[in-house]
């Protein structure tokens, strides 16, 4: 029996891997919205993990399982109350695309922006790319000046 070109074998082996990066993409907020480093780090492949926050520049250009840990450290203490909420979640063929709205209360500096005790509520986007199973890279698109302008307490 075939769908579109797709045998019955090829669906249930798609939809599979959807299940399997859907709980990995799911995994990795739970450990975030936790402040667990380690357990964050590990829903990535063993074998590679890295971050791009294109509104960080080229320091948002986080290459290793060693940087992607020390950016969870840094971020989860300078946004100890730190959390996301899932809006919307959706697949692609080598990625799961979620929207989501996240917040958290700045307690130290936090790349270049001086700990003022203000809180952040944005919308973002989170791209998770996967080769196979395997989370390889997170990108995150967000509104840095709308961050900056309510950690900083000025609007735009």
């Amino acid at each position: 029996m075939t769908t579109v070109g797709k045998t019955m074998t090829d669906i249930t082996l798609d939809t599979s891997l959807r299940q399997t990066r859907e709980a990995t993409v799911k995994a990795h907020i739970d450990g975030e919205n936790r402040h667990d480093p380690e357990a964050t780090l590990a829903t990535f492949s063993k074998a590679r993990a890295s971050y791009d926050i294109p509104a960080y520049g080229e320091e948002g250009q986080i290459p290793n399982h060693a940087a992607v840990r020390q950016l969870y450290t840094a971020f989860f203490s300078a946004f100890p109350d730190f959390h996301i909420d899932i809006a919307l979640l959706k697949h692609g063929d080598d990625h799961v695309f979620v929207e989501a709205r996240w917040s958290g209360t700045q307690q130290e500096e936090w790349f270049g922006i001086p700990s003022t005790g203000r809180s952040f509520n944005n919308r973002v986007a989170f791209l998770y790319e996967f080769e196979g199973d395997q989370l390889v890279c997170e990108r995150i698109y967000m509104d840095f000046a709308e961050f900056s302008a309510q950690l900083q307490g000025s609007t735009n």
